[in-house]
């Protein structure tokens, strides 16, 4: 376990690196007794100290929703991110490669709240009953930490949450099967990763209800308005500078963005 001061070193360090675009060394390196509770506190002090500055709250992100992902990084849970407002894209954005250390993209589907939820006890149908609408996404995902990263260092950095693009067609959690949505990216004209939403958790909407449960035992309530991404059904897909990321979720349209 880490001091408070080790704690706060930590979050500088990350702020660093984000404001550089230069990767740090692994927090599991420079903090051998780091535990998965310091991780979360850092996440947290480096998002205080963000919203502070200025940046508004706009939802939260699940990460490592699969069973190989997690297996690869040797935990047998999710974990989860913050989302800000400056994270925010629209769809066909166009963005300087040089505004990431090294940018990877994922397809996912992101809940948009139309009623709080505050665990733990939540289950997929308070989720579904919760939900505005769900739409395509693609989110930015860039770690500021170097290779290899251990899952201390992943949830420290805010999940590697970088940023999110929303487009398609909006829809109703119960007007589609969601756990049968799928999504064929595309990096330029070449198609690198194809899945379906049950690969997260059976059902997309068990993300949101694993994360919902899991701040809910800080006080943290996911309130309306707020977005909510449930994780990826893909392989991460590395970003470099003048492609086209594009995923196209069939009957549910698509999203793109530019890195340039």
């Amino acid at each position: 376990m880490l001091t408070d001061q080790e704690r706060a070193q930590a979050a500088d360090i990350l702020m660093e690196a984000e404001r550089t675009r230069v990767q740090a060394v692994q927090l599991s390196k420079t903090f051998p007794n780091i535990e998965i509770e310091d991780s979360y506190a850092i996440q947290s002090e480096t998002t205080r100290r963000k919203i502070a500055s200025g940046r508004k709250l706009l939802g939260h992100k699940v990460g490592l929703t699969s069973k190989a992902m997690q297996q690869s990084v040797q935990i047998d849970e999710p974990d989860y991110g913050h989302l800000l407002d400056d994270m925010m894209l629209h769809d066909g954005a166009k963005v300087p490669h040089s505004n990431y250390c090294v940018p990877r993209v994922e397809p996912e589907l992101a809940f948009v709240l139309a009623k709080p939820l505050k665990g733990p006890g939540i289950g997929l149908l308070d989720v579904l009953r919760a939900t505005e609408y769900v739409v395509p996404a693609i989110e930015i995902i860039d770690a500021r930490v170097q290779n290899p990263r251990k899952i201390f260092d992943t949830v420290a950095d805010n999940g590697a949450a970088a940023g999110i693009v929303l487009g398609g067609r909006p829809v109703r959690p119960h007007d589609v099967d969601l756990r049968w949505v799928g999504a064929v990216f595309y990096r330029n004209s070449e198609i690198e990763e194809t899945g379906i939403a049950a690969g997260v958790l059976g059902h997309p909407a068990m993300g949101i209800a694993w994360l919902a449960n899991k701040v809910g035992r800080f006080g943290t309530v996911l309130e309306p308005g707020h977005v909510m991404l449930s994780g990826s059904f893909t392989r991460p897909v590395m970003a470099d500078k003048g492609d086209t990321l594009h995923a196209d979720f069939g009957p549910l349209g698509s999203v793109a963005v530019q890195f340039t």
